[in-house]
């Protein structure tokens, strides 16, 4: 359950409640493992928590712009459109927060989504993509003896997250849910994609308020970027470091972004205090 709580001075936060039960206990305890340790400006900043015998909380920086799914399928009756340059500034900043994740986040460990979708990408004020939902994620540690630690285990789990990102970018470009374009086997996502590669119709699968707008050319790249993602063959596909280049390369836009934001600042997590203050909080 997600909720929308503001405190009397005006400051909005989203606090995730989870109840009691043991395979929720692993999910927050991953959570608060991954996005307590981490800090970049993709990935959902963790501002606290709260344990008690009944409730689990995560407390997180509220995106007052919702997530990416809402925008790209807005409910009937919703005017909400999503340019191409919004959507551009989306793809590139999950590719660099999943690029830094995969290789760049510590010296020691490497972390994996592994639940990536558009859902899951919320929105800030400036629409700067945050990466959130780590219920699922891998965190790798070379040190480490597990059988889910090695060379192979990483590849794998790395694909995976790239084969996510590329359906994101087919969400971003055709406008289609990614739940009718993954109905089928990953293989015939990529034929289908493959065929609207040399058709003629490759306009028809462009979402068409994008169509004429003088990005064609960039919009045409980032279609051939996901096609390489969700390759059927997952030692074809590209790491995200390599997907974060590429895309990096296509616009001069992109030379203005500041790698800087890729280093990895440690904070101390704390539960967030209330004492003495009132916390109205409702639904989001």
């Amino acid at each position: 359950m997600l909720y929308k709580a503001a405190l009397p001075s005006g400051y909005l936060f989203a606090v995730k409640k989870l109840h009691n039960c043991r395979i929720l206990e692993e999910q927050f305890v991953l959570e608060l493992k991954t996005l307590g340790s981490l800090r970049h400006v993709n990935i959902l900043q963790l501002s606290g928590f709260s344990i008690t015998s009944k409730h689990w909380l995560l407390v997180f920086k509220y995106m007052p712009n919702g997530n990416l799914y809402d925008w790209l399928h807005p409910m009937e009756g919703q005017a909400k459109i999503m340019e191409w340059t919004v959507r551009f500034k989306v793809a590139i900043g999950l590719a660099r927060g999943l690029a830094w994740l995969h290789q760049d986040c510590s010296s020691t460990i490497r972390v994996f989504h592994l639940n990536i979708s558009s859902k899951c990408i919320l929105l800030d004020q400036d629409f700067e993509p945050k990466l959130s939902n780590f219920g699922e994620a891998i965190i790798a540690n070379p040190t480490n003896t597990s059988p889910l630690n090695g060379e192979f285990w990483d590849t794998a789990f790395a694909m995976e997250d790239v084969y996510g990102f590329g359906v994101v970018l087919l969400e971003l470009i055709t406008g289609v849910d990614s739940s009718r374009m993954t109905g089928s086997s990953n293989s015939l996502l990529n034929e289908w994609i493959s065929h609207l590669l040399t058709s003629s119709k490759i306009y028809d699968a462009i979402d068409k308020s994008l169509v004429g707008q003088g990005f064609d050319d960039e919009i045409f790249q980032l279609l051939k970027v996901a096609c390489h993602c969700v390759d059927s063959i997952p030692d074809r596909r590209p790491t995200m470091h390599q997907v974060y280049k590429d895309i990096r390369a296509m616009t001069e836009r992109c030379r203005q972004i500041d790698d800087s934001e890729i280093l990895v600042q440690q904070h101390e997590i704390y539960p967030p205090s209330s004492k003495g203050k009132s916390v109205e909080i409702e639904m989001a």
